[in-house]
């Protein structure tokens, strides 16, 4: 039987479909397609599609696979390390960095319905983070202190909001910044200062091996940058607090 297809065609092989884009690439040309900043202490978790979270743990453990193997670590006969890959994906998606990958907790705020306008402070507040520049741990103290605006917040809800933002690649003075900034969008207060004292790991692990060493930076807002007598007030019942620590 005389074929009706054009010359050639008969035998020709059918093109495979192209494999799809591993999903943080699929991530990054939408962020990048929509000038959305990625940076290691970004939030682009509203920029995440339904499974994708589950889709790049996946991927990230067989990243992390792949960083063993070059360390020379025997994972598939080693018992200690046979599922490490898969830890340290949860680790760093649902722990460790998930200020970057989920949603900021819901906090609501109440009208300031008696007006009031004497500061107070909440801490010491425990944040945990991760040097940007070694991805090894930060862990500290953090202190905030507020003058009410219109608007106000439960005490615990500073401890969440802090949680989320330290829990990301950071330098220290970028993260008091990112959170002195959520919390002002949250309550609007008339003055805002907060306080960190961290130690990194990056100092005591490695490199110079100080093991006492901390580091401690603040933000002072609004009223407590304008009032000294309101950014003392809140330094000495920084202080008071700590000694409550201490007694």
């Amino acid at each position: 039987m005389t074929s009706t297809l054009p010359n050639g065609l008969g035998n020709r092989q059918s093109v495979p479909a192209a494999a799809p884009l591993p999903v943080s690439l699929r991530i990054r040309e939408r962020l990048e397609k929509a000038a959305v900043p990625f940076l290691a202490n970004d939030n682009i978790a509203e920029h995440l599609l339904e499974g994708e979270l589950d889709q790049l743990e996946i991927e990230v453990a067989g990243k992390v696979r792949d960083l063993l193997r070059s360390l020379v670590i025997d994972i598939e006969n080693d018992h200690n390390t046979e599922e490490t890959a898969e830890r340290v994906a949860r680790m760093y998606l649902h722990e460790v960095f998930k200020g970057r990958y989920h949603p900021q907790p819901k906090i609501a705020s109440f009208p300031n319905v008696k007006q009031l306008d004497e500061i107070y402070t909440v801490g010491p507040i425990t944040v945990r983070s991760a040097c940007s520049h070694h991805l090894v741990p930060i862990l500290g103290s953090c202190w905030i202190g507020i003058k009410p605006g219109e608007r106000v917040i439960g005490l615990s809800k500073f401890s969440r909001v802090a949680d989320w933002v330290f829990s990301r690649p950071h330098i220290q003075e970028e993260a008091v910044i990112i959170l002195a900034d959520e919390i002002e969008r949250l309550c609007h207060p008339r003055g805002l200062a907060i306080l960190v004292k961290a130690q990194h790991y990056c100092m005591k692990w490695r490199g110079v091996k100080e093991p006492q060493t901390s580091m401690v930076n603040s933000v002072v807002r609004g009223d407590f940058r304008h009032d000294p007598s309101l950014k003392s007030e809140f330094f000495e019942l920084v202080k008071q607090q700590e000694s409550l620590l201490i007694s």
